[in-house]
């Protein structure tokens, strides 16, 4: 462990917000971080109003449709002027209490960054079982200790110096619904697949959709007692192994050689081959 040193003003605090189309979420996840010294928003593509409701909220805006969201955490990250970086998604809330200790620990820390516990509420309940009971991610960092992020999945931060854990947990309102459930876990069904095949997976077969699903169930019903969150246990052991089945099918769909569009354009070909034969 470092050194432990005191700031000798107040630390200061930037929050980063990474939104696409979150008009519904961006106000509330806004006024839970006033607490900080500025907001920052980066907008990956917004149809919808997301940026005039954050601008409206007194966030600064910056918008960007390249890259993916390491680049967008990035890019937040050299908009940011304070001490500390604090990266919060729209869909996530700051407790008095966790703004409370994050104020209090950066004015006397020999950290870099930290570990903040994470309580997921899905279809409206706080999930205590299935993997979730867990969640911690690396969100508060020392602005000039926080080196990059990688990954297209779920980007890991590369950071200088220790890392140290918050008590007080953020909250996820995430999967509000059946509908955003299974739109939010296909989001991410292409980028997981594709970082699967760059790493040279085994080719696909039938005993691999089943053994996948099957594992991922059995995994988060019975290893990690998901059954014990009642029915919403259930519905969600169920979409994430719904999700394994999705994402190993989009591995098989890329693995295929030649690929599923070449498949249909020389269908196609052999359809119009055989009425140019009529026309003869």
């Amino acid at each position: 462990m470092g050194e432990t040193t005191v700031t000798k003003e107040k630390p200061t605090i930037s929050a980063i917000i990474i939104t696409k189309n979150e008009e519904e979420m961006i106000a509330n996840c806004i006024a839970t971080l006033l607490f900080c010294d500025e907001i920052i928003v980066v907008d990956s593509g917004s149809t919808d109003n997301t940026v005039g409701i954050a601008k409206r909220e007194g966030a600064s805006v910056v918008c960007t449709t390249e890259g993916k969201f390491k680049d967008w955490r990035m890019a937040g990250l050299r908009e940011a002027t304070c001490d500390f970086v604090l990266y919060i998604d729209a869909d996530e809330r700051v407790t008095p209490k966790l703004a409370d200790e994050i104020k209090r620990t950066i004015a006397f820390t020999s950290y870099s960054a930290f570990l903040l516990k994470r309580n997921n509420i899905h279809f409206g309940k706080w999930m205590q079982h299935g993997g979730w009971e867990r969640d911690s991610i690396v969100r508060l960092f020392s602005r000039g200790k926080l080196l990059r992020w990688e990954g297209n999945v779920h980007e890991n931060a590369i950071v200088e110096g220790p890392i140290g854990l918050l008590q007080e947990p953020l909250v996820h309102l995430t999967h509000r619904n059946v509908r955003d459930g299974l739109i939010k876990s296909y989001v991410w069904t292409d980028t997981e697949a594709q970082a699967l095949v760059n790493a040279g997976a085994k080719q696909v077969t039938p005993f691999t959709l089943v053994r996948k699903t099957l594992m991922e169930f059995f995994r988060r019903l019975i290893l990690k007692k998901g059954y014990k969150d009642g029915m919403e246990g259930w519905i969600e052991s169920m979409q994430q192994a719904m999700n394994r089945f999705l994402v190993y099918e989009r591995v098989w769909e890329l693995q295929q050689k030649p690929s599923l569009p070449q498949r249909y354009e020389r269908v196609e070909k052999e359809i119009l081959h055989l009425w140019k034969q009529i026309g003869k």
